[in-house]
Formats: structure tokens, C-alpha cells, sequence
């Protein structure tokens, strides 16, 4: 099995279904996928901030046509793609502790159900090293 390390640093929307995507094409694919949620991609981790649409990296001004045009097609919300990857394959969501404490996640129970543990970025790299493919988003 093929493993797959992501470094997930970014919280919009965007990136985060871009993400969600790759991962469920690489689950299908039969990946083992580690992703090490960094910076402002920690904030969609903390309850209750996993339904926020208020950041948008690409094309801001074309946010609202964009979430209308993903709501037309029936497009699975980022969470929704996170949750199928780890239905189809090892898919383990690890939260930087830094990035954690800059949202007010601290413990496991500051953060949704698909968390599987809080690490430090030593972890991340190393993973990182082993990885078959190694993505940055």
C-alpha cells in the first residue's frame, strides 16, 4: 500500500475541497493517507467552525458563484469528502498543536470527530520523509 502525506495549512474552503478530492481519489486508489492539519487549517477542525464558508483563497470575488455552482452540482461539502476517504482507506487527520492552540483547540474534544490525534510538526516531517507522495496545500 502506498502512502500518502499531506500538509494541509490552508482553511478555505477551496483548499479544503481541493483536498477532499485528492483524498478520495488516492483512497480508491488504495493510499494510506496522513494529513497534518497547520495553521489556518486547524480553525475548520475546531467544533463548530467545520460549516464555515468565509474563507476563500482563489478567486475571492467569485466565492458566492463558486459555493452556488457546488451546491447546483450536488458537490460533497469538504467534510463529507474527508469522512468518504476514511470510510474507503487508513486515513489518519492529525492536528499540528500550535495550530490547535491558535484556534482554541487544545484537546481531542475541542476538535470534530475525524481528529485522530494532536502531534507536534516533528511528527508531520517525518511522515513527510516516508511518504510515497508528499502534497502541500
Amino acid at each position: 500500500m502506498a502512502k500518502m502525506t499531506i500538509g494541509l495549512s490552508s482553511g478555505s474552503i477551496d483548499k479544503l475541497t481541493g483536498a477532499g478530492v485528492m483524498m478520495v481519489g488516492a483512497a480508491a486508489d488504495d493510499y494510506e493517507i496522513e494529513v497534518y492539519v497547520l495553521l489556518t487549517a486547524a480553525r475548520a477542525f475546531v467544533k463548530g467552525n467545520e460549516g464555515l464558508t468565509d474563507s476563500f483563497v482563489e478567486y475571492p470575488e467569485q466565492k458566492e458563484e463558486m459555493l452556488s455552482k457546488l451546491k447546483e452540482l450536488n458537490t460533497p461539502s469538504w467534510l463529507e469528502f474527508f469522512e468518504q476517504a476514511k470510510e474507503f482507506t487508513d486515513v489518519k487527520f492529525y492536528i499540528c498543536s500550535l495550530a490547535g492552540k491558535l484556534w482554541g483547540g487544545e484537546k481531542m474534544e475541542d476538535f470534530i470527530d475525524i481528529v485522530d490525534g494532536i502531534c507536534g510538526i516533528g511528527q508531520y516531517l517525518d511522515a513527510a520523509k516516508e511518504a510515497d507522495i508528499h502534497i502541500s496545500i
